[in-house]
């Protein structure tokens, strides 16, 4: 299975081109759909005392209606209780139909500790808060904490936005069809889902194609055939300079450990750009790292003229003001094919200083040859530069991101344990694999060094910022408790290694 996610407009435009192009109808790719949810009952849930099957009257009932029915006829004792009635002449009303089970009213729901509940209610369209009997259903389940196999989505949680729609169930597990929804990965929804199963029903990749899907899950297969391998005959400008603005001298880690994280991400060469005043204590810490004094916007003409740097950094630390803004705008300045700067990954001071000039930003970002503008902003961040997108709950986290993405002229990397990866054309990556550990200070600053790191050796912007996202927090994964900013660099080292053998190439 690829990684594509569908809208659930977008999954029932390719349940309707799946039946128009054959050979299975709706009740036939129904039929599957409550196949796979059985297999998966009856294999991971063997000693179930019962299975209560909770029905909707719409898809996702019948769904369960196919489920009931082959649980039964496995010897399960099941029963199914349903919430209101299939619409006549409908695939739900033909399964309903060929289930001989009696059917209960959701109502009058009641369940013994030791069973196991199958959420059939409403899938991913849902869009209006759960109420009555559908939502006593939920309290009861939850209070007695039984196990939940959900259809879809578990009833509750949006299918767009991942949001609980008033209350929810809490699924162990979740089994979908074709492709993943936004909602099985935006939070709160993602935390809902418990397990996801992608089942095969029979929508071919062919269809998938033809609704040409823009969001996808962030998975290494998106990004991986642009992921950077050095040539044996390569040296250090060719794969990439970075360059790192520091702030002053009581405000230097940041800077350096976005310095080292470019590095071990596989720049070739990489400086770090400090005021007078704190060349001192930089030049103290680093190594392998060169130093360059740059106090004024000269001073960066001058070092893309001299070192032509292929990427930067600045906010890690930098102070916020006059100066970051003439300096980022300096650097966007730069014609992409004349001066050979791919990019600038702005983060922390450096997006709020644009908090009062953003517009000036946006222009300067979308100037013909300009070099990409990769943004990093956390909620806060988001809501400084955005304040209208922010504040409208009726989006998601998906279309804020890509609402800002367009606004901005700019990969925006709308950043938590959900973390969005946005571009201006549309494109868009919902991250799956957070990792609470890198909820820690500097953590930020090593996920710009080391998108900063990928765009310097020829990443395109969108997919160096989706594999630098998905490193980071793939290494705080591995590396779990204890996690410091300062491990990070070289915790990215061994899942790099593995990209770089990987097979999906």
């Amino acid at each position: 299975m690829r990684n594509e996610l569908l809208s659930p407009a977008e999954m029932a435009e390719a349940d309707r081109l799946a039946i128009a192009a054959g050979p299975l109808d709706g009740y036939g790719l129904m039929q599957r759909a409550g196949e796979a949810v059985a297999a998966v009952v009856l294999g991971r849930y063997p000693g179930a005392k019962k299975v209560h099957v909770l029905c909707g009257p719409g898809n996702n009932g019948g769904d369960g209606y196919v489920v009931g029915r082959l649980l039964a006829e496995a010897g399960v004792d099941v029963a199914l209780w349903a919430s209101g009635k299939p619409r006549a002449g409908s695939d739900a009303a033909l399964a309903a139909a060929d289930c001989a089970l009696e059917r209960r009213p959701l109502a009058a729901f009641t369940a013994e500790a030791g069973s196991l509940v199958v959420d059939a209610i409403y899938g991913a369209g849902l869009s209006k808060p759960l109420t009555g009997d559908v939502k006593g259903a939920v309290d009861i389940v939850t209070a007695m904490d039984l196990p939940v196999v959900a259809i879809d989505l578990p009833s509750g949680v949006s299918g767009e936005s991942g949001e609980v729609l008033g209350s929810a169930f809490r699924a162990a597990l979740t089994v979908t069809f074709a492709r993943k929804k936004p909602g099985h990965l935006l939070l709160p929804g993602r935390e809902r889902c418990g397990e996801v199963v992608l089942a095969d029903i029979g929508i071919r990749d062919e269809i998938i194609d033809e609704i040409a899907p823009q969001a996808f899950e962030n998975l290494p297969r998106l990004w991986i055939q642009n992921f950077p391998a050095p040539a044996v005959d390569t040296h250090k400008y060719r794969r990439g300079h970075t360059s790192v603005f520091s702030g002053g001298p009581s405000a230097t880690g940041a800077a350096r450990l976005s310095a080292l994280a470019a590095a071990r991400s596989g720049a070739g060469a990489v400086t770090v750009l400090s005021p007078a005043n704190a060349m001192q204590v930089n030049a103290a810490h680093l190594t392998s790292i060169m130093l360059r004094k740059v106090d004024a916007v000269e001073d960066v003409h001058d070092l893309v003229g001299d070192r032509r740097p292929s990427a930067f950094v600045l906010g890690p630390g930098f102070g916020i003001g006059d100066k970051a803004r003439d300096f980022t705008l300096a650097v966007l300045a730069k014609n992409r094919r004349d001066g050979g700067v791919e990019g600038l990954v702005l983060d922390a001071d450096g997006i709020t200083s644009f908090r009062n000039a953003a517009p000036t930003l946006f222009e300067a970002a979308g100037r013909p040859d300009a070099p990409a503008l990769i943004m990093t902003p956390h909620e806060g961040e988001f809501g400084r530069l955005f304040a209208d997108i922010a504040d409208n709950k009726a989006l998601s986290k998906l279309a804020r991101a890509r609402q800002a993405a367009q606004r901005a002229n700019a990969v925006i990397v709308y950043k938590g344990a959900d973390s969005v990866i946005a571009a201006p054309d549309g494109r868009a990556a919902i991250n799956s694999n957070g990792a609470r550990w890198l909820a820690t200070a500097g953590s930020g600053d090593v996920l710009a060094g080391i998108i900063a790191g990928l765009l310097a050796q020829g990443m395109p912007p969108f997919e160096a910022a989706c594999a630098g996202v998905w490193i980071h927090a793939e290494a705080g994964s591995r590396f779990g408790p204890g996690l410091i900013a300062e491990d990070l660099p070289l915790a990215i080292v061994p899942v790099l290694s593995e990209l770089t053998q990987s097979d999906v190439r």
